[in-house]
């Protein structure tokens, strides 16, 4: 894959790839990786494909994950948390239709369901087509078991490793008296407490794949506790890192736009920074900026001056 050319200049929000986005770009990775044989999925993935796809009206289509395998199919990945509706194979369909005339390739929909969805729908037909997905539910994995089995291993000494951390990344899929909410909480801790068993790297992954996880499938309350914990990671410092630098800039763009508003009624320096109460140093090189690139917007500008302080 084909790594776009470092600029000079900061980049813009738009283009700029927050921590946020690398979590789930890392999730989606990791997931093709070390998951998707654990579910069952054939064909190896090579590659994390494009999933944003844009149609004549402008409308954009996020998918979840898509794979390109070793015989160039794209594996689509989608996670339901709900029952799967006649609307939702309508989309599914859309989406593959759209990636298969986009990429002249084609594509398979497996849907990752949680053990709530019991009867989930793997068929749509209309007119003369038939479209089908496949449907993924973890009905005989129970999370319990699981967690039974890895307190009883820490009770006895015995040191956790990868094999036994990665079937936690699915412990929110699996059926147990647990919330998903709860189940992703308690696979944290695990992966806290034995994060000496891997690498820094492979734990970031990790709590990547949990953090998307609990993005897909849990309500904002039980979200948030879960933010709670992530936000003591190196993962969730990174996340909460990002959040006050865009938050910084989005700030200084506001004054941006406002300089560049009294400097476009051909109002001096002076009587900008006497108006806004800014110092003149700071009026005058936001308007350097302004005056250096005509193209550049208040976002841009306002990220120059942060990455310069």
């Amino acid at each position: 894959m084909h790594q776009e050319q470092k600029k000079s200049e900061p980049q813009t929000e738009s283009g700029k790839l927050h921590h946020e986005d690398l979590a789930l770009k890392t999730a989606a990775q990791y997931f093709g990786e070390e998951l998707m044989p654990l579910l069952g999925i054939t064909g190896k993935a090579k590659y994390v494909a494009p999933t944003e796809l844009i149609k004549l009206e402008a409308r954009q289509m996020y998918q979840d994950f898509n794979y390109v395998s070793a015989d160039n199919t794209w594996i689509h990945l989608e996670f339901e948390s709900d029952s799967i509706t006649t609307e939702d194979l309508r989309r599914f369909r859309e989406y593959e239709a759209t990636t298969s005339r986009t990429y002249h390739v084609q594509v398979i929909t497996y849907v990752i369901c949680s053990s709530q969805v019991r009867k989930p729908i793997t068929k749509l037909t209309e007119g003369i087509s038939i479209y089908r997905i496949k449907a993924i539910r973890l009905k005989g994995r129970n999370s319990d078991r699981l967690f039974a089995l890895l307190e009883e291993k820490e009770k006895q000494g015995v040191p956790l490793e990868k094999e036994d951390l990665v079937p936690l990344l699915l412990s929110p899929l699996m059926s147990g008296r647990l919330t998903v909410g709860e189940r992703i909480v308690k696979s944290l801790h695990f992966l806290q407490s034995a994060s000496n068993s891997v690498t820094k790297t492979e734990l970031e992954k990790m709590q990547a794949v949990m953090y998307t996880l609990a993005l897909k499938f849990l309500n904002k309350k039980d979200l948030g506790k879960v933010k709670e914990m992530i936000f003591m990671t190196e993962l969730g410092q990174m996340l909460v890192d990002d959040g006050i630098e865009i938050g910084l800039a989005k700030g200084e763009a506001k004054i941006v736009a406002m300089i560049r508003k009294k400097l476009s009624k051909g109002l001096p320096i002076s009587a900008i920074s006497e108006e806004l109460e800014l110092n003149s140093t700071y009026v005058q090189k936001v308007i350097s900026l302004i005056s250096e690139d005509g193209s550049r917007n208040d976002l841009e500008i306002a990220e120059i001056l942060i990455s310069q302080n």
